[in-house]
Protein backbone atom coordinates (compact mmCIF):
# COMPACT_ATOMS: atom_id res chain seq x y z
CA UNK A 1 0.00 0.00 0.00
CA UNK A 2 1.22 3.80 -0.67
CA UNK A 3 3.28 4.62 2.02
CA UNK A 4 1.66 8.33 1.63
CA UNK A 5 -2.42 6.64 2.74
CA UNK A 6 -0.35 4.69 5.99
CA UNK A 7 0.92 8.35 6.80
CA UNK A 8 -2.50 10.18 6.21
CA UNK A 9 -4.41 7.34 8.07
CA UNK A 10 -1.98 7.53 11.04
CA UNK A 11 -2.65 12.00 10.88
CA UNK A 12 -6.65 11.10 11.29
CA UNK A 13 -6.00 8.68 14.26
CA UNK A 14 -4.34 10.95 15.70
CA UNK A 15 -4.72 14.31 15.15
CA UNK A 16 -7.69 16.75 14.62
CA UNK A 17 -8.38 15.68 11.35
CA UNK A 18 -12.56 14.86 10.50
CA UNK A 19 -13.50 11.82 8.51
CA UNK A 20 -14.85 14.27 6.00
CA UNK A 21 -11.39 15.75 5.62
CA UNK A 22 -9.58 12.25 5.62
CA UNK A 23 -12.06 10.84 3.06
CA UNK A 24 -11.70 14.12 0.65
CA UNK A 25 -7.44 13.70 0.85
CA UNK A 26 -7.70 9.74 0.65
CA UNK A 27 -10.28 10.34 -2.31
CA UNK A 28 -7.62 12.56 -4.18
CA UNK A 29 -4.47 10.16 -3.69
CA UNK A 30 -6.19 7.29 -5.36
CA UNK A 31 -8.54 8.55 -7.75
CA UNK A 32 -12.09 8.06 -6.94
CA UNK A 33 -14.89 7.89 -3.78
CA UNK A 34 -14.97 4.13 -4.71
CA UNK A 35 -11.23 2.88 -4.28
CA UNK A 36 -11.34 5.36 -1.38
CA UNK A 37 -13.98 3.26 0.17
CA UNK A 38 -12.69 0.10 -0.96
CA UNK A 39 -9.08 0.60 1.35
CA UNK A 40 -10.86 1.46 4.47
CA UNK A 41 -11.55 -2.25 5.72
CA UNK A 42 -7.58 -2.76 4.92
CA UNK A 43 -7.04 0.65 7.09
CA UNK A 44 -9.67 0.47 9.92
CA UNK A 45 -9.27 -2.55 12.86
CA UNK A 46 -11.41 -5.30 12.29
CA UNK A 47 -11.76 -6.96 15.81
CA UNK A 48 -13.78 -10.08 14.75
CA UNK A 49 -10.32 -12.61 15.21
CA UNK A 50 -9.52 -10.99 18.83
CA UNK A 51 -12.88 -11.65 19.99
CA UNK A 52 -12.89 -15.13 18.85
CA UNK A 53 -10.47 -16.28 21.01
CA UNK A 54 -10.81 -18.23 23.94
CA UNK A 55 -10.47 -17.99 27.75
CA UNK A 56 -9.54 -21.70 27.62
CA UNK A 57 -7.27 -22.18 30.77
CA UNK A 58 -7.93 -18.89 32.01
CA UNK A 59 -9.73 -17.33 34.82
CA UNK A 60 -10.82 -13.81 33.32
CA UNK A 61 -13.10 -10.97 35.32
CA UNK A 62 -13.45 -7.10 35.20
CA UNK A 63 -12.77 -5.19 38.41
CA UNK A 64 -13.01 -1.33 39.07
CA UNK A 65 -11.58 1.14 41.35
CA UNK A 66 -12.49 4.58 42.05
CA UNK A 67 -10.55 6.69 38.97
CA UNK A 68 -9.60 11.12 39.10
CA UNK A 69 -12.48 11.52 37.01
CA UNK A 70 -15.25 8.56 37.83
CA UNK A 71 -14.95 4.69 38.09
CA UNK A 72 -12.31 2.81 36.40
CA UNK A 73 -12.86 -0.53 34.78
CA UNK A 74 -10.69 -3.49 33.92
CA UNK A 75 -10.41 -7.03 31.99
CA UNK A 76 -8.20 -9.26 34.34
CA UNK A 77 -7.07 -12.45 33.07
CA UNK A 78 -5.03 -14.86 34.56
CA UNK A 79 -4.25 -18.53 34.38
CA UNK A 80 -6.69 -20.46 35.77
CA UNK A 81 -4.29 -21.81 38.78
CA UNK A 82 -5.11 -20.08 41.80
CA UNK A 83 -1.65 -18.84 42.86
CA UNK A 84 0.31 -15.30 43.30
CA UNK A 85 1.56 -14.19 39.92
CA UNK A 86 3.42 -11.04 38.69
CA UNK A 87 1.50 -8.27 37.44
CA UNK A 88 1.23 -7.06 34.11
CA UNK A 89 -0.67 -3.79 32.66
CA UNK A 90 -1.72 -3.81 29.38
CA UNK A 91 -2.59 -0.76 28.33
CA UNK A 92 -4.56 -0.22 24.81
CA UNK A 93 -4.52 2.26 21.89
CA UNK A 94 -6.25 5.96 21.53
CA UNK A 95 -10.04 3.40 20.99
CA UNK A 96 -10.22 2.43 24.43
CA UNK A 97 -10.46 -1.26 25.86
CA UNK A 98 -11.71 -3.59 22.61
CA UNK A 99 -11.15 -6.90 21.82
CA UNK A 100 -7.86 -6.80 20.56
CA UNK A 101 -6.37 -5.51 24.25
CA UNK A 102 -8.20 -7.99 25.55
CA UNK A 103 -6.76 -10.56 23.44
CA UNK A 104 -3.34 -9.21 24.05
CA UNK A 105 -4.29 -9.31 27.52
CA UNK A 106 -4.82 -12.91 27.46
CA UNK A 107 -1.76 -13.35 25.74
CA UNK A 108 0.59 -12.35 28.48
CA UNK A 109 -1.74 -14.46 30.96
CA UNK A 110 -1.20 -17.74 29.05
CA UNK A 111 2.74 -16.84 29.38
CA UNK A 112 2.31 -16.67 33.20
CA UNK A 113 0.73 -13.35 34.42
CA UNK A 114 -1.59 -11.76 36.07
CA UNK A 115 -2.70 -9.14 32.98
CA UNK A 116 -4.61 -6.24 33.71
CA UNK A 117 -5.86 -4.10 30.92
CA UNK A 118 -7.89 -0.70 31.99
CA UNK A 119 -9.83 1.43 29.91
CA UNK A 120 -9.54 5.32 30.02
CA UNK A 121 -12.60 5.31 28.41
CA UNK A 122 -14.41 3.54 31.55
CA UNK A 123 -14.87 7.09 33.52
CA UNK A 124 -17.30 8.21 30.25
CA UNK A 125 -19.18 5.37 29.55
CA UNK A 126 -16.78 2.79 28.30
CA UNK A 127 -15.59 2.02 25.14
CA UNK A 128 -18.05 2.92 21.54
CA UNK A 129 -18.17 -0.03 18.97
CA UNK A 130 -17.42 2.23 16.21
CA UNK A 131 -13.45 3.55 16.24
CA UNK A 132 -14.66 7.04 15.24
CA UNK A 133 -16.91 7.69 18.30
CA UNK A 134 -14.07 5.93 20.50
CA UNK A 135 -11.30 8.50 19.01
CA UNK A 136 -13.47 11.60 19.03
CA UNK A 137 -14.23 10.57 23.17
CA UNK A 138 -10.64 10.09 23.61
CA UNK A 139 -9.70 13.59 22.85
CA UNK A 140 -12.28 14.82 25.92
CA UNK A 141 -10.35 12.94 28.42
CA UNK A 142 -7.82 14.92 30.53
CA UNK A 143 -4.25 13.46 30.20
CA UNK A 144 -3.86 14.26 33.95
CA UNK A 145 -7.09 12.36 34.75
CA UNK A 146 -6.01 9.31 32.37
CA UNK A 147 -2.14 9.30 34.19
CA UNK A 148 -3.67 8.86 37.69
CA UNK A 149 -6.42 6.61 36.76
CA UNK A 150 -3.74 4.21 35.64
CA UNK A 151 -1.19 5.42 38.53
CA UNK A 152 -4.20 4.11 40.81
CA UNK A 153 -4.18 0.36 39.59
CA UNK A 154 -1.24 -1.09 41.22
CA UNK A 155 -2.71 -0.48 44.60
CA UNK A 156 -5.31 -2.38 43.45
CA UNK A 157 -3.21 -4.75 42.79
CA UNK A 158 -1.34 -5.05 46.11
CA UNK A 159 -4.64 -6.16 47.18
CA UNK A 160 -5.39 -9.19 44.98
CA UNK A 161 -4.16 -12.84 46.53
CA UNK A 162 -2.92 -13.46 42.88
CA UNK A 163 -1.03 -11.00 42.83
CA UNK A 164 2.99 -11.47 44.12
CA UNK A 165 3.69 -7.39 44.36
CA UNK A 166 5.84 -7.85 41.34
CA UNK A 167 4.52 -5.30 38.44
CA UNK A 168 5.20 -4.76 34.88
CA UNK A 169 3.18 -2.93 31.74
CA UNK A 170 3.40 -3.26 28.10
CA UNK A 171 1.46 -0.34 26.50
CA UNK A 172 0.91 -0.02 22.41
CA UNK A 173 0.68 3.74 20.75
CA UNK A 174 -1.21 5.70 23.21
CA UNK A 175 -0.71 3.20 26.08
CA UNK A 176 3.26 3.31 25.10
CA UNK A 177 3.19 6.69 26.00
CA UNK A 178 1.24 5.73 29.19
CA UNK A 179 3.92 2.81 29.91
CA UNK A 180 6.86 5.53 29.95
CA UNK A 181 4.60 7.73 32.17
CA UNK A 182 3.97 5.08 35.19
CA UNK A 183 8.00 3.71 34.72
CA UNK A 184 8.29 7.64 35.71
CA UNK A 185 5.23 7.93 38.31
CA UNK A 186 4.93 4.60 39.96
CA UNK A 187 8.81 3.15 41.43
CA UNK A 188 7.19 0.23 42.26
CA UNK A 189 7.21 -0.56 38.77
CA UNK A 190 9.98 -3.09 37.64
CA UNK A 191 9.89 -3.30 33.96
CA UNK A 192 7.74 -1.41 31.44
CA UNK A 193 7.41 -1.74 27.48
CA UNK A 194 6.24 0.72 25.57
CA UNK A 195 5.43 -0.37 21.52
CA UNK A 196 5.53 2.68 19.63
CA UNK A 197 5.12 5.75 22.60
CA UNK A 198 5.70 8.77 23.18
CA UNK A 199 8.38 9.48 25.32
CA UNK A 200 8.66 10.92 28.39
CA UNK A 201 10.15 14.24 28.96
CA UNK A 202 13.97 14.14 29.57
CA UNK A 203 13.29 16.33 32.84
CA UNK A 204 11.32 13.20 33.78
CA UNK A 205 13.68 10.36 33.40
CA UNK A 206 16.38 10.15 36.45
CA UNK A 207 12.70 9.44 38.53
CA UNK A 208 12.11 6.27 36.62
CA UNK A 209 13.18 3.16 38.03
CA UNK A 210 11.98 0.54 35.70
CA UNK A 211 13.98 -0.93 33.28
CA UNK A 212 12.34 0.00 29.95
CA UNK A 213 12.17 -1.78 26.30
CA UNK A 214 11.42 0.44 23.60
CA UNK A 215 10.00 -0.57 20.40
CA UNK A 216 9.46 1.20 17.31
CA UNK A 217 8.43 0.74 13.61
CA UNK A 218 10.93 2.11 11.31
CA UNK A 219 8.47 3.96 9.03
CA UNK A 220 6.78 5.78 12.11
CA UNK A 221 8.07 9.43 12.02
CA UNK A 222 6.05 11.15 14.07
CA UNK A 223 7.19 8.96 17.35
CA UNK A 224 10.49 8.25 16.13
CA UNK A 225 11.26 11.98 16.01
CA UNK A 226 11.52 11.68 20.32
CA UNK A 227 13.35 8.22 20.27
CA UNK A 228 17.39 9.29 19.93
CA UNK A 229 16.81 12.37 22.53
CA UNK A 230 14.70 9.79 24.99
CA UNK A 231 17.88 7.12 24.46
CA UNK A 232 20.85 9.66 25.22
CA UNK A 233 18.54 10.88 28.50
CA UNK A 234 18.23 7.29 29.81
CA UNK A 235 21.86 6.56 29.09
CA UNK A 236 22.92 9.82 30.67
CA UNK A 237 20.50 8.70 33.86
CA UNK A 238 21.88 5.21 33.65
CA UNK A 239 18.47 3.73 33.01
CA UNK A 240 18.39 0.05 32.24
CA UNK A 241 16.85 0.12 28.72
CA UNK A 242 16.37 -1.92 25.27
CA UNK A 243 15.99 -0.21 22.21
CA UNK A 244 14.53 -1.85 19.12
CA UNK A 245 13.98 -0.63 15.99
CA UNK A 246 12.22 -2.52 13.04
CA UNK A 247 12.83 -1.28 9.88
CA UNK A 248 10.34 -1.14 7.09
CA UNK A 249 6.93 -1.65 9.13
CA UNK A 250 4.54 0.84 10.47
CA UNK A 251 3.18 2.71 13.45
CA UNK A 252 0.91 -0.16 14.69
CA UNK A 253 2.54 -2.99 13.38
CA UNK A 254 1.63 -5.61 15.72
CA UNK A 255 -1.81 -5.14 15.72
CA UNK A 256 -3.37 -7.84 14.12
CA UNK A 257 -6.49 -6.51 13.10
CA UNK A 258 -5.52 -3.41 11.20
CA UNK A 259 -5.01 -5.21 7.86
CA UNK A 260 -2.79 -2.30 6.08
CA UNK A 261 -0.44 -1.99 8.99
CA UNK A 262 0.08 -5.48 10.93
CA UNK A 263 3.58 -6.67 9.82
CA UNK A 264 3.48 -10.68 11.37
CA UNK A 265 7.21 -11.09 11.73
CA UNK A 266 7.83 -7.66 13.42
CA UNK A 267 4.81 -8.34 15.67
CA UNK A 268 6.29 -11.95 16.85
CA UNK A 269 9.51 -11.09 17.39
CA UNK A 270 8.73 -7.66 19.08
CA UNK A 271 6.45 -10.01 21.25
CA UNK A 272 8.49 -12.82 22.27
CA UNK A 273 11.43 -9.64 23.37
CA UNK A 274 8.59 -8.60 25.50
CA UNK A 275 7.52 -11.70 27.29
CA UNK A 276 11.83 -12.60 27.89
CA UNK A 277 11.89 -9.34 29.30
CA UNK A 278 9.41 -9.67 31.73
CA UNK A 279 10.65 -13.55 32.89
CA UNK A 280 14.49 -11.51 33.29
CA UNK A 281 12.63 -8.56 35.27
CA UNK A 282 9.57 -10.31 36.84
CA UNK A 283 10.39 -13.69 37.12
Amino acid sequence: MDQRIINLYDEYTHKPLTRKEFLQRLTKLVGTTAAAMALLPMLESCYTKSAASGTEGLFSEYISWPGANGEMKAYVARPAQEKAYPAVVVMHENRGLNAHIEDVARRAARAGYLAVAPNALAPLGGTPANEDDARQLFRTLKQEDSDENFIRVFPQLKDRKDCNGKFGCVGFCWGGAMANTLAVNVPELKAAVAFYGRQAAAADVPKIKAALQLHYAGLDERINAGKDAYAEALKNAGITFEQYVYEGVNHAFHNDTSAARYDEAAAKLAWERTLAFFKKYLG
